[in-house]
């Protein structure tokens, strides 16, 4: 298990590149968190990392953003199946030919389609401490 520290917004971009670092070969990172706990902001700053210049933000309404790197042209999705009822849902927007595809995955709330995750999925937990700080688990 890899631990990464995060102790404050301002050190955000290098706990981002410690885990790209950490990425390996992987594709799919199933990020889970309390509400609030960072995992949107911990996405964006990892997405910014890897040279993704758009505005980065929830996709809470779409399900999912696309994103492409303006240093690798690298296609990166972005899930949040928060609202997500039913596997089926997440079925009916093609979940499994995205986790496929080969580009980078980060998915919020992985939880709600658990059993759609491929095998080789890395599992990023963030904890909120007492003092605003946030451990990274993967």
């Amino acid at each position: 298990m890899k631990i990464i520290p995060i102790h404050s917004l301002e050190s955000i971009a290098g706990a981002a590149q410690e885990f790209i670092a950490s990425m390996g070969d992987h594709t799919v990172f199933a990020f889970s968190g309390t509400m609030g706990a960072g995992k949107t902001t911990f996405i964006k700053a990892v997405c910014e990392a890897l040279g993704v210049t758009d505005v980065i933000n929830s996709p809470t309404f779409a399900i999912v953003n696309e994103y492409r790197s303006e240093t690798t042209a690298e296609l990166i999705y972005h899930f949040d199946f928060y609202r997500i009822n039913t596997l089926q849902e997440a079925c009916n927007i093609g979940t499994e030919d995205y986790f496929a595809s080969g580009a980078l995955c980060f998915i919020e709330w992985p939880d709600k389609i658990e059993p759609l995750l491929p095998a080789g999925t890395v599992f990023v937990t963030i904890e909120e401490q007492e003092n605003g700080a946030r451990i990274l688990k993967m």
